[in-house]
């Protein structure tokens, strides 16, 4: 069995797939889109968070500290008298885990299952399709960014019984400044997906001054078009909470955009091409 990192385990989500879902979140990600809300999970190991909220400055969490646990984090994580001192991030067997959410099974009954996100879960390939392997007989639903491994992606397709792909933007430059990298893999793998058969949600995360036009709209529609009724697509409204965490994790966030701008939205160029679409 093969050893993955994730960070966060979700209980009872309903708007991760269809029913009542376990979310597990993978660790790791390969994007570095400027709305991200998890930068938890941005780097594969585990790392510490330490919450500013209620801080005192006694200045404990700087002590050196020989904790055996401790070894790899920037902060002791026992010092901390009020408890701001965490950790994002757990190495967990694929077997171990898959254990672990099978004593959901009662909810998984009422037509749910496991999600399973992140970060991007095609960065640990292997544990991915082992885990898929171990949950072979509950429903199971990947969202991914597409940015992976082609092999891993297509098998990961055929092991699931729902997939969320997500598109962020469909020019490359444009997706290169926003997310850190280009989209070709993304592009090569949506043609895998539309090819696989197997019926797909495209998740279009909305964002103020960035893709929120009428263009983004069109470009999407006729990527999705030649999919049928194999495809819906769910249009995501901006989160502004998005930089909640950054400081927790010793990041700054400094969007590229104005957060407070007014979003605007074109789902009847989706009704056009007959391709079901929704606001969440």
């Amino acid at each position: 069995m093969s050893q993955g990192v994730i960070f966060a385990i979700k209980e009872f989500s309903v708007h991760d797939g269809p029913g009542i879902r376990v979310s597990v979140f993978f660790k790791g990600c390969p994007l570095r889109c400027m709305w991200c809300h998890n930068p938890e999970g941005f780097l594969p190991a585990p790392q510490t968070m330490r919450s500013h909220q209620g801080c005192t400055l006694c200045g404990n969490c700087e002590r050196p500290c020989t904790h055996p646990e401790c070894i790899d984090l920037d902060y002791c994580i026992k010092i901390c008298a009020k408890g701001l001192i965490s950790v994002a991030g757990e190495e967990v067997e694929s077997f171990d885990l898959a254990k672990r959410l099978r004593h959901y099974s009662p909810v998984f009954k009422n037509l749910g299952g496991v999600t399973i996100t992140g970060g991007e879960p095609l960065m640990q390939p292997r544990f991915l399709l082992e885990l898929l392997h171990e949950l072979k007989d509950i429903n199971t639903l990947l969202q991914t960014s597409g940015y992976g491994d082609s092999d891993a992606f297509s098998q990961a397709v055929d092991m699931v019984d729902h997939v969320f792909f997500d598109i962020k933007l469909t020019d490359p430059e444009k997706h290169r400044k926003y997310t850190g990298v280009d989209n070709y893999l993304i592009l090569n793998n949506l043609e895998a997906l539309k090819s696989s058969g197997k019926s797909f949600v495209v998740r279009l995360p909305i964002i103020p001054g960035v893709n929120d036009t009428a263009e983004h709209f069109t470009k999407v529609a006729e990527l999705l078009k030649d999919a049928g009724e194999k495809v819906s697509v769910e249009i995501l409204p901006y989160n502004r909470l998005a930089g909640g965490k950054y400081a927790s994790v010793g990041m700054d966030f400094h969007p590229e955009y104005d957060e407070d701008a007014p979003l605007t939205f074109f789902p009847e160029i989706f009704d056009k091409m007959g391709i079901d679409n929704r606001i969440l």
